[in-house]
């Protein structure tokens, strides 16, 4: 627990550097390529290693080193003051981490004096580093008390080794995906989840060669900077917001606004994307219409006409969106600040003070889509480091229901959601439908844009194997740019073709 609250701490210094400027108007009260290693070959690795302490080289592929225990003790006379410092290593080595099919990610060896390194599989090593390594706070460091709680029979002689514990990532899609976006020059995050809650895949581009690090216990940059995991970290979401705003437009009954284009109240003027090159405006527009076109009006208005206290209740109640999510890899601590009129209709599409990360909108995109909110969670199960199929605990629960749409209230966001699918045009395999949401939001650091979608089951058959060996569900794909300059995108739909490269990688795998 104490390394997830690690991870929270850093979370949560990372996303307050995305705080926006107060924008006040009238005042109201704020709100708070595949892998081959198998276990056998890693268990005949790292038994030499241990039982005879041979002299291993630092490997390609090392990680840093795992943290000492140091012990001081201080000896005060008369005359002198001596300080001793004594260094042990911890008593128990780290197990293995294998991915969902059981290739091998990551293992433990010692060098001649003793000390253990941390490897990565070299198939994996740079698409895994910034989720895995400890430098980067990942899954190593965050699983670090499973990996050292010690395995139930002897591994490669007397010296104590930890159990090992079996991820929901697929390697080879996390390679897939990190592939094509190092291609296409995409900087930004990837998320791919099954409809039980399991990622399947976390992306983060760019990301680094963990050899070029050895020995290095920490490094700020390769945790919340640019080498660091952009799937966990929170900013503006933009339109994406859009999924929650319109379920609460559709509770209270607003399904029709007046929508001029460009609309200034309390001396602060929000606009449409297309405020410049609609002839049509101003008119009478539909919930429907409004979603499917992204108008920042109509919901802006849905906003203010509800008021704080219910839009901020319905995003809790619904949508889990204030209450933190207690997740196996942390907490998900998404942030809504109103202090104005103008804050509140602004939150509305996702900008003011609304923060989340694509974790949670993956998790959002399930329940816009599937109907529920599932914790979204990583570690499958852990198991015996001497037997890859004997399990020693169960991992964490699959379609864990946290929050749901109100049945009434799901129809019309699905219509909603499979029109901008469609508009789109992006082909999906047989046996789906898409489901979608774009976002383009302005953060401190420039544009990001988003396409959260959902590739669902025409059958309705989520179900979901021991092994997700056959897996045949749902897929939620939430992909973020970071870098839209680059490909002179100026809104999220642009970006279309990019997100069609990554359904072709996810359906490929069926």
């Amino acid at each position: 627990m104490d390394k997830i609250k690690t991870r929270y701490i850093s979370a949560a210094l990372a996303f307050s550097l995305f705080a926006c400027s107060a924008s006040c108007g009238e005042v109201v009260n704020k709100s708070s390529d595949s892998g081959s290693q198998s276990a056998q070959e890693a268990q005949e690795a790292l038994s030499p290693a241990v039982a005879d302490g041979e002299d291993i080289d630092s490997p390609e592929g090392s990680s840093a080193e795992v943290q000492e225990a140091v012990t001081t003790a201080v000896t005060t006379t008369a005359e002198t003051t001596t300080v001793t410092t004594t260094t042990t290593q911890p008593a128990v080595m780290k197990g293995n981490v294998y991915d969902a099919d059981g290739d091998l990610l990551m293992y433990s060896t010692r060098d001649g004096n003793g000390k253990e390194i941390r490897s990565f599989n070299q198939d994996y090593k740079i698409s895994c580093a910034n989720l895995l390594s400890e430098m980067s706070e990942g899954y190593d460091l965050i699983f670090e008390e499973k990996l050292r709680t010690p395995n139930p029979s002897p591994v490669g002689g007397e010296r104590a080794v930890g159990q090992s514990i079996q991820l929901t990532i697929d390697a080879d899609v996390q390679n897939a995906v990190y592939n094509y976006m190092e291609q296409m020059n995409i900087v930004g995050s990837v998320v791919v989840m099954r409809a039980d809650g399991s990622i399947m895949s976390q992306v983060s581009c760019p990301s680094y060669n963990p050899d070029y690090f050895y020995g290095t216990d920490y490094e700020e940059d390769l945790a919340w900077g640019t080498y660091g995991n952009k799937a966990f970290q929170n900013a503006e979401p933009g339109s994406t917001f859009k999924m929650m705003s319109e379920v609460i437009a559709d509770k209270h009954g607003i399904y029709s606004l007046w929508d001029e284009g460009e609309w200034t109240d309390d001396g602060a003027t929000i606009v449409n994307w297309d405020h410049d090159r609609n002839t049509s405006y101003p008119f009478e527009r539909s919930l429907y219409s409004a979603f499917v076109n992204s108008s920042n009006i109509y919901f802006a208005k849905t906003f203010q006409q509800v008021g704080k206290e219910a839009v901020l209740a319905d995003l809790d109640s619904i949508f889990h969106f204030i209450t933190p999510i207690d997740c196996d890899f942390g907490e998900i601590h998404n942030n809504v600040e109103i202090y104005c009129n103008d804050d509140l209709r602004r939150t509305a599409f996702g900008q003011s003070y609304v923060l989340t990360c694509p974790i949670y909108l993956a998790a959002l995109c399930h329940e816009a889509v599937l109907g529920d909110m599932v914790t979204p969670f990583v570690l499958k199960n852990s198991v015996d480091t001497n037997d890859f199929g004997s399990i020693t605990k169960a991992g964490s629960e699959p379609f864990d229901v946290i929050a749901s749409i109100p049945a009434e209230y799901r129809q019309n966001l699905l219509d909603g959601m499979s029109g901008v699918a469609s508009g789109l045009g992006v082909y999906v395999p047989y046996g789906y439908t898409l489901y979608a949401k774009t976002g383009t939001a302005e953060t401190w650091v420039g544009d990001f844009l988003y396409i959260t979608g959902c590739l669902r089951t025409e059958s309705g058959n989520d179900v979901v194997s021991a092994d997700y060996s056959d897996y045949s569900g749902s897929y939620v794909v939430v992909m973020q740019v970071q870098n839209p300059g680059y490909f002179s995108f100026d809104f999220a739909s642009e970006s279309a073709q990019l997100y069609q490269g990554l359904i072709n990688i996810v359906a490929g795998q069926q």
